[in-house]
């Protein structure tokens, strides 16, 4: 099986920070995630019966949308999900070839194609779903973090991120290094009281998300009520909860 980097102080860990309160469900990430990629590091990700009736193919990206709440406090929840880079992934650790892998230097995880056997045991170990298997060359595929925009020295500095992150018309999205306290990414999760997914797992995803403002899940409270403070941490903690439990379904 193959082995984790042994970690560091100081470590950097590239990861993507989830606005839940602003994303509108476009699928503008996904789009441009297909687009890159497609010709990209993990090229190509093939599509299946594309304008027919059961359209499938690889897509590191997708958004899926559920309902939360009655009356006045419900509201339709977009929640984007890829890879989270987790600091103990369970996909790189059951792979019988090496084939995944966690890069020390930055923490992104990747998939070496050249000795994937197509086992497809990351994918089972993957609580989230985050693994795609290509179908046309048997060998599995994932996000990458776009690891051929972020190095690349032949783009402007700002244009090395992500390009889901880039295409984002609200802003949802932010890309950084969460394994340093003080960037904007860490600062934001820290601010927002930003969360991992299902936690209780151990996995430890460099990804987080940010939840609902306080007031955006319930109905508004009587008017006697309404000057008591919110409690932020509770409602983003209901938020994560509540997600988990329709993933794991």
């Amino acid at each position: 099986m193959t082995s984790l980097p042994e970690p560091r102080p100081g470590q950097k860990k590239l990861g993507l920070v989830i606005d839940l309160d602003i994303c509108v469900g476009c699928q503008a990430c996904a789009t441009a995630c297909k687009e890159w990629n497609t010709s990209g590091h993990m090229a190509p990700l093939p599509d299946f019966d594309p304008y027919g009736a059961s359209p499938w193919g690889v897509w590191f990206n997708r958004v899926h949308s559920f309902e939360e709440g009655d009356g006045e406090g419900a509201r339709t929840v977009y929640f984007p999900k890829s890879c989270l880079h987790c600091d103990e992934p369970a996909c790189v650790t059951v792979c019988p070839t090496g084939a995944s892998y966690k890069r020390a230097e930055d923490g992104i995880v990747l998939v070496n194609e050249a000795i994937c056997i197509g086992c497809k045991l990351c994918s089972w170990a993957c609580p989230y779903g985050a693994r795609e298997f290509d179908h046309d060359v048997g060998v599995m595929k994932k996000c990458t973090l776009c690891i051929d925009r972020i190095y690349n020295e032949h783009l402007a500095p700002e244009d090395r991120e992500p390009a889901c992150v880039s295409c984002c018309p609200v802003s949802a999205r932010h890309f950084g290094d969460l394994g340093d306290p003080d960037s904007d990414v860490s600062q934001m999760v820290a601010e927002r009281r930003g969360g991992d997914l299902m936690p209780e797992l151990g996995y430890r995803p460099v990804n987080k998300y940010l939840p609902p403002r306080p007031g955006r899940m319930a109905p508004r409270p009587p008017v006697a009520e309404r000057n008591e403070p919110p409690d932020t941490a509770a409602s983003g903690e209901r938020l994560l909860r509540w997600v988990d439990k329709l993933l794991s379904r």
